[in-house]
């Protein structure tokens, strides 16, 4: 039986405080294969999925699809089903680091906006999942981009 994922309710509480954020993997289908879409970073332009903090009244998947729409122009349909975490330090200024998890969700691209955002402020390129994998660094992301597999979702 498949429960339901619930809205979550931040209530006073200070979105920095709650230290996870909700990623997107972003993929479709070209060719029979699955291709990942990656965006880079603002600051450093390393390659990343798009997260961000739980959006009160939103349920992560949809959390994590808002994000992919800022982010990357990404119109898709998320799905509920959590493929795993992953750890990192989110930087703010120069010497500030908080550590974060995020949960990644699979986000089915429909279509690409030209204009969303974010556009001016990243690129984006799609990768097969073993190349998106060698892209990004954190090694939980590269093992759940390299281990992606759509057909799980079904």
């Amino acid at each position: 039986m498949m429960l339901k994922q619930l809205p979550i309710t931040i209530r006073g509480e200070n979105k920095t405080d709650v230290r996870s954020q909700f990623a997107a993997l972003c993929y479709r289908i070209n060719g029979g294969r699955p291709e990942i879409l990656l965006i880079t970073a603002r600051r450093s332009g390393r390659w990343i999925v798009p997260k961000g903090w739980p959006m009160d009244g939103m349920t992560p998947a949809a959390s994590a699809c808002r994000e992919a729409w800022e982010e990357a122009g990404v119109i898709g349909k998320p799905s509920d089903r959590c493929l795993g975490l992953y750890s990192y330090t989110k930087t703010w200024g120069f010497d500030t680091g908080v550590p974060c998890v995020a949960m990644i969700y699979p986000v089915q691209v429909k279509a690409l906006a030209a204009d969303y955002p974010e556009s001016h402020e990243r690129r984006r390129k799609w990768f097969s999942p073993k190349k998106a994998a060698a892209r990004v660094s954190e090694p939980e992301l590269a093992r759940i981009l390299r281990d992606f597999d759509p057909r799980i979702l079904h």
